[in-house]
This record gives structure tokens, sequence and C-alpha cells, in this order.
């Protein structure tokens, strides 16, 4: 919401400057985003006269001036067709910086001829779109006067982040409004601050045929008609207010809509009468309608939707955007004026299924005010008779907009309950009559509530004590927030119990364990593209009003969120990406608990000893082991099987399991995943799914260290093998051959050729025996390998010879 300050004196008398405006917004939580002084950028231009203008000698579209700014007279190059002699416009000197152009103005030779300086159009100064030929000023203008004073651009302007809930500050009133709530001013009666006597303007004959056979979605629509107007440039204070806030200008009449939408809150729109043919209803749409709309755009529009349309067509989707045909244009000259009341909710959906956005959808479905259709209606009518002239017919009031009051009970003691602060009640009541609720005092409140607050309490409650927590809230916000003390909470005696639950130190050890080996923690969205959603197995849930598009799909798993962040670091020139993220997965059976590693690019850099490096599943392997057993888990019991989802790379990944739970998937992902997300080079990545951890044991003391008092033995041993006999296989068996002495059993050697014969493979292990009582002989290390052997048969291997 954008306003200058100008434009908000209007409606609050104060003198107030702009720090104490902004620190003043910034505490009835409006926070001001920026603040704009277009005189800055603008300070060093002046108006100027043409003295002379006379032919370029070397070009025919180019005219030598002599301008004036008081002084002496300057040489200046124009190829303006309006420049002429005896005009005024606005000069920019040498060394003046010309913001529409982007360049700073230097003493030039253009065709030969020596210019000092520019004369300016509209665009140049970004006052508007027009290019067609410099400034001309009336004749009036004082030359040398700054022309940011002279055009009243010296005026700074706001621009507030308005919150969902205060759909009342969507106008200037309503955040001058605040503002004297707060102190800062004394908020100026309408009628004042658009300096009439009133906006009861003579009506004749009957009005304009409306009405609404949509009561959900339009429950009032009120309209009258002004014939005989013209519809010429609205004045230089309407486009000069409107410029300000970035608003282009039209024409009369429609800049007096927009004008009345961003002053008080209220959009409207006016129709041609006629390109009508008859009246006008409210309706929900026919299946298979079309609307041309303002913006250039066709909609189609379904039967949610509700829509203004006569007897031929639809010429308005209803609260949001109206159409190209029945639009003013120079040649108006009988209007209708509609003043509506459309439903929030109906208007969000409508908009959100059509992707259409304006300023009037965002005031409609936060919710404007329904009581002042009658006076909306009568101020842009006095605008429209003021700018444009004609006569106005009667009002014509179709529907009942919802003004049931709304009556909250209050306890003033709930303040220092709920907020922590003590406010005398004396100070509470004039608090919230300030702000335009009606109170009534006694053993417990009835405050009634104004029709422009739509967020405090809820219409139809059947407990009234609904909205007391809000009353609350707008009793600190005009006392001051700054004003709550910080108080500690009182602390029990003795020691403190633990309060983080074992899921939470869970994620704590994880997130060190992952850390110190390197990663950096990426946060990202839980939601997903659709598409990206189906890619890993499909969405479970979908969300019904998404953030956008993209946005809709809860996501299956982590790896989407950190193979988007992985291309993004790829395409700012990462080399090396280590990223891991905790959160949930949103699976049909409901929320799971998971951490998820990624590696890509170079696992280590290139140099003088070798080439670069990049990872493979045996570091996606190291790294889910890693976490693993930081996370508790009985990493010598997990056996690794084929992983069952298809976006892991096959023969290239692994799955960890213990018994029949999954702990974790590793390995490369699928190139076509990877195509999916625009990466490049081979990416490892790990998946640990931590609600299928076995749940800790009991903590145990830890022993004494007994360090083995005798050596240990290695034996080697070469099987040949089936090569679909997986090496882990071959490793546990051997380790169980005898758990007495066996302490260690490692794959160092594996081995393909046609010595072997097709299909066969040799894989060598090393097994290490550990004595304890006594250094082994001969005859025992050979039992031992008489075992192992044995285990290996069981699983075909035979010894090699």
């Amino acid at each position: 919401m954008k306003f200058s300050l100008s434009w908000l004196k209007e409606h609050l008398d104060t003198d107030a400057g702009v720090d104490d405006l902004s620190a003043a917004l910034t505490t009835l939580g409006l926070e001001v985003e920026a603040i704009d002084d277009p005189s800055a950028k603008l300070a060093a231009f002046t108006v100027a006269e043409v003295l002379s203008a006379a032919p370029h000698p070397q070009a025919d579209k180019l005219q030598i001036l002599s301008v004036s700014t008081g002084g002496e007279p300057m040489q200046v190059v124009c190829g303006a067709p309006n420049a002429r002699a005896g005009m005024k416009g606005v000069f920019g000197a040498p060394g003046t910086y010309v913001p529409g152009s982007d360049i700073t103005l230097k003493v030039a030779a253009i065709r030969g001829v020596e210019s000092r300086g520019m004369m300016c159009s509209m665009r140049e100064l970004e006052l508007s779109d027009e290019h067609n030929g410099i400034i001309d000023l009336p004749a009036d203008a004082p030359v040398g006067a700054r022309y940011v004073d002279y055009a009243g651009l010296a005026d700074p302007v706001f621009d507030v982040a308005i919150t969902p809930n205060r759909q009342d500050c969507m106008g200037v009133r309503g955040i001058a409004r605040d503002l004297a709530a707060l102190g800062l001013g004394r908020l100026k009666p309408l009628a004042e601050a658009y300096r009439v006597a009133g906006f009861d303007v003579p009506r004749h004959g009957s009005g304009p045929d409306v009405r609404t056979d949509d009561p959900a979605g339009c429950p009032a629509f009120f309209a009258c008609t002004v014939s005989g107007v013209t519809n010429t440039a609205s004045p230089a204070w309407l486009q000069t207010k409107l410029r300000a806030i970035g608003q282009k200008p039209i024409s009369a009449l429609v800049d007096i809509t927009n004008f009345v939408m961003f002053d008080l809150g209220r959009p409207l729109h006016v129709y041609d009468r006629a390109k009508l043919d008859g009246g006008l209803v409210a309706r929900k749409a026919h299946a298979g309608e079309q609307v041309l709309a303002l913006n250039g755009k066709t909609y189609s529009v379904d039967p949610t939707m509700t829509v203004i349309a006569d007897n031929a067509m639809v010429h308005d989707i209803g609260g949001i955007m109206g159409g190209m045909h029945s639009g003013c244009s120079e040649s108006t000259a009988d209007v209708l004026i509609e003043c509506a009341y459309f439903d929030p909710e109906s208007i969000a959906l409508t908009g959100q299924k059509l992707t259409l956005t304006s300023d009037a959808r965002s005031r409609f479905e936060r919710g404007v005010d329904p009581a002042f259709l009658d006076d909306g209606l009568a101020v842009a009518t006095h605008l429209v008779l003021a700018l444009c002239g004609g006569t106005a017919s009667a009002v014509t009031r179709a529907g009942t907009p919802p003004v049931a009051e709304k009556t909250v009970h209050y306890r003033p003691s709930r303040v220092l309950g709920l907020a922590g602060i003590d406010v005398p009640e004396d100070a509470q009541a004039d608090i919230l009559t300030r702000l335009g609720f009606g109170v009534t005092r006694g053993e417990r409140w009835s405050v009634t509530v104004p029709s422009w607050r739509r967020d405090v309490g809820v219409a139809g409650a059947s407990e009234r004590w609904d909205g007391e927590a809000d009353l609350v809230e707008e009793v600190v916000r005009i006392h001051g927030l700054d004003r709550v003390l910080a108080a500690p909470l009182p602390r029990a005696e003795g020691v403190a119990r633990p309060t983080a639950t074992p899921a939470q130190k869970l994620e704590r050890k994880l997130r060190r364990a992952l850390a110190a080996r390197g990663a950096d923690e990426a946060v990202t969205w839980s939601f997903l593209p659709p598409a990206q959603a189906d890619h890993f197995g499909g969405a479970a849930f979908t969300l019904a009003n998404p953030i956008s598009a993209d946005m809709a799909a809860m996501r299956p798993s982590l790896l989407p969120g950190l193979l988007s962040a992985a291309r993004r670091n790829q395409d700012r020139g990462a080399s090396s990406v280590r990223l891991f993220e905790l959160g949930q997965r949103y699976l049909a059976s409901g929320e799971r608990s998971t951490a998820a590693l990624l590696l890509a690019g170079e696992a280590r850099p290139r140099g003088w000893q070798a080439a670069s490096l990049g990872f493979d599943a045996y570091d996606a392997k190291a790294e889910a082991l890693a976490a693993l057993a930081a996370a508790g888990a009985p990493v010598d019991r997990l056996t690794v099987a084929a992983p069952a989802d298809p976006w892991w790379h096959p023969g290239r990944s692994g799955r960890l399991v213990l018994g029949k739970a999954v702990l974790a998937d590793f390995g490369l992902v699928h190139p076509a995943t990877l195509a999916l997300f625009d990466l490049k080079g081979a990416v490892a990545a790990v998946e640990l799914y931590l609600d299928a951890l076995p749940p800790p044991r009991g903590r145990k003391a830890r022993g004494p260290y007994a360090p083995p008092a005798l050596q240990a033995v290695t034996r080697d041993f070469a099987f040949v093998a089936d090569d679909s006999l997986a090496a882990d296989a071959l490793v546990r068996a051997a380790a169980v051959a005898d758990k007495a002495l066996i302490t260690g059993v490692r794959v160092f050697d594996r081995f393909a050729g046609e010595r072997l014969g097709a299909g066969k493979v040799s894989l060598a292990i090393e097994v290490t025996l550990q004595p304890t009582a006594a250094t082994l002989t001969d005859a025992d290390i050979e039992a031992v390998s008489a075992k192992v052997i044995a285990a290996a048969g069981k699983l075909g291997a035979a010894l090699r010879g």
C-alpha cells in the first residue's frame, strides 16, 4: 500500500514529520518497507524558458534552442517536435543525472553544434511513459524554480506492508484512522477531507436496472447513473496522486475509481451505458462463458464464479476485474457506477482459479467495509459530477449488505493476563473508542465492533467471548508493544528437568555428526511442483490453496529439495556441494521424520598428484553408516539390499536393512532424475528414515579399557563364486563362522576373468583372529579356516585353487 505524505494529511490533521510517522506506523504493526522521496532524483531539474528556436544546420529534425533559467542563456540541441520559442519546460544542466535515460548530462557536440544540457520529457524524468515531446509547462510557471517544488513532487511516498487481517488499512483513510488513534493527529471528517459541505448530490429520475441473483457471492449491488459526462484527462492533482503511487492515469472516469479505491479502500467500477444491453445482474457464470478483461486477456469463467452481466454477455469478473467491452473511452457520455459487496472467500477462490490478481481483488478478498456502500457510491458520484459534469440518477440498492452488528464480551483484566502489561481501564476504553469501537462498561464490558474491522470477533458466533483476545491485541498495539516489560518466568527450585524429547535429541546428534563431516545444513520447502513429486512416487497430499502452482504438492522425499539446491549452487559456480537436511516426508501413512544428505561435484579437487575425483556410491554408503552410527543404530548388524525406488541408479545404490526395517537408502541418483533437475555430473545421496530406527537401549556404564594381551593373526581367503553373490553376504558368513576368535572380516580384492569362467568372480577376504587365553596353534588356525571355508560353501563359494 503506497501513499504520499500530502495525501495522508488530507485525512489526518497532523504536524508529524516523515520519521515520526514511519516510527508510528511500525508501532501500529503497519511495517514501512520503503520511503521514496522523488525530489531527491529530480532536485537538479529547473523550470526554463525557451527564448529562441532555430533549425539545426546539419539535421532537419533538430533545433538549436536558447534556454534561460534566470541567468545567462544556454545553447541546447533538441529533437522534440513540440520545442518552440516562448514555451516553458524542464531543463537539466550538464552534470545532472537523468533517471529515465540512465545518463549523466555533459557538454557535447551534436552534429557539430555544442549542446549544454537537455530539455526533458515526462519519460526521461520517470513521471509517465509519454515521450512524444518535451514537457510543456503553463505560461505562468516560474523560471528558475525547482521543478519538483513547482509540480508538487517534493512529497515523500510511504510503501507500507499491510497484513492480511488489516483490510481497513487498504486505503489511506484507514491508515490515517490508526495514526489518529495512536495520538499523532486528528482524523478529519470525510467531507472535510474532500473539502465539500457534503456528498448529497442532486438526483434526477429513477435508478438503473441492476439486481443480484447470487446473494452468496454478491450480497449487495448498489448503482446509479450519470448522464452527459465529458470523459477527458483527469486534473493535475489527481494525476499527481496516482503517479506518486505508481499508477498510470488513464482518463477522468477511470482515475476517479482508482482514486476512491486507494483513498478509501472501496473498489468501484464504471460502465459505459451505451455498450450495455439492458440491465446488469450479479450472478453465477454459465459454463463456457468468457470475459475479455481490461488487461487484454480472455478468461473462461465457470459456475462457481460471480460475474456481472447484461442481457447479452458477461462484462465483469465480479470484484476482480472489469471487461474491455463495456470500458469507458473518450466518447463515453453516460455511465453506470457500480458499488457492490462481494464475498471475500468467493473472490479469493475465483482469483486463484483464474490466477488473476488486481488491486480490487486484494481488497475484496480481505473484506471491504459492508456499511460503506452508500457513502462510497456518493463520493464517487460527487467526483464524477465535479470532474466530468453530467446529471446523476437515483440509487438502486439490490440485495442487502452483511452489516449485522458484532458485539464482544470483554474483561479489561485480560490485558494483563494475555499481554503481561497493566493498562488502566479508562485508558483501555479510550483506546477502543478512538479505534471506532463502541464501549459499554460494566462488570463485563460489551464492545461493539465497527463494520470496517472484519478481523475482530466472529460474525454470528454463539459465544460472544470470541474476539476478546482480538481486543487485547488492539489495546496493546495502541498502548505500545515497546511498553511490554521483559520479565523472566519463575524458576522452580532444584535441578531443571530435561525438556528435549528423544526425537529432538536424535536430530541434534545427527546435525552435529553431519556438519562435522563437512556438510552444510539446508532448509528447503516442504512443497514441490507436482511433476517432481510424481517422479518421487507421487504426492499423498496436495494443497487446495497453494502459494503458487509450483508449490502445490507435499514432498514425499527430501531429495527433490536438495537436488534443486544443488542445481542453484552449481549454477553459481560451486565446484563441490555437500548438503544435508532434517525434516518431514509426507506419505499416505502420515508424516515421517527423515534426514537426507547430498554430495555433488568434486569429492577431491584436482592437484599435481591426481585429477579431480567425483563422489560415488561408496562415499554415500560411508556417510549413511556414519550417520546411523551417530544415531545409535547397530551398524554391524545391517545388511545391504537393492533399493526399490526408481530414482536410484541401478547397480550403484543400496538399501541398509535391519531385519525387515529399512533404515536408509544410499548411492548415486539415477541419470533421469538428474536430468529432471538439470544437474551435471554424478550425484551421490543418502536418505535416512529416522522413524524406522530401533529405540535406544538403556544407558550402560562403559567397561574398563582392556587391550588384548596377545597378538592378532590374519588369514587371507580367495573364493570363486557366482557374480550375483553379494560380497557383504560372504563377509557376514565368515564373521559368524567362529564368533569367539574372529573379530574382523573385510574384502580386499575382487577379480573377474576368462580363467574363472563366465558369470564367475573371485572375492578375497581378510579374516582377523584375536586369541584371548593362549597363542593360537597351527591346528587352531586350521580349524577356524575350515569353518570359514564351510560357511562360504553354504553360499556356493569355493576356495580358489
